[in-house]
């Protein structure tokens, strides 16, 4: 499961050791629901990863700080460091090949 985390939080997981992969999303962002269960699925292929999602707009400066400006926008970052990113719907297996990618 994806956890819904704010930018305090997320801050405190780019410190840790283990890679995180966030979808950045909004609640009345079509693609962004459409997207959802599909990073639920991913999530539970990477344990070695953490798989957190951020609500762009109670977050703005989270969002400006990466530069998301469409969403949904998911990103990877390994030690702190942004690894990749890429934007709007993907499928499962599109999701899963993007994370392994970028892990």
């Amino acid at each position: 499961m994806v956890e819904k985390i704010n930018a305090e939080k997320f801050d405190e997981l780019l410190k840790g050791e283990k890679p995180v992969v966030c979808d950045f999303y909004a609640t009345w962002c079509g693609p962004c629901k459409m997207l959802a269960p599909v990073m639920d699925k991913v999530s539970e292929k990477f344990e070695d990863a953490l798989f957190v999602k951020v609500d762009v707009d109670e977050n703005m400066e989270l969002a400006a700080r990466y530069g998301v400006m469409s969403i949904p926008y998911v990103a990877v970052f390994k030690n702190g460091e942004l690894a990749g990113k890429t934007l709007g719907y993907m499928t499962e297996g599109e999701a899963e090949a993007f994370v392994k990618e970028n892990l």
